[in-house]
């Protein structure tokens, strides 16, 4: 998949949990395991608001994109 989420690298930097995160944001911790996997087809965006209010970071230091090279995997 060419979108890389950084979630876990923005937890710890600001040295908090998962489970800490989930309960500040009222999301379950499977939910938010879903979204830091990167199976999550879609996030609210109210999500994202939630999420970089308390990570105090923007959109773009959560996901990157990395372009494929790999033709099969179009």
């Amino acid at each position: 998949m060419p979108i890389i989420i950084n979630l876990d690298m923005m937890l710890l930097k600001r040295k908090m949990s998962s489970a800490e995160l989930a309960a500040r944001i009222g999301m379950t911790p499977a939910n938010l395991s879903i979204l830091k996997t990167g199976k999550a087809k879609a996030v609210r965006m109210s999500t994202m608001d939630a999420i970089c209010r308390e990570l105090k970071c923007q959109p773009g230091d959560l996901f990157e994109y990395v372009e494929n090279d790999d033709p099969w995997e179009r």
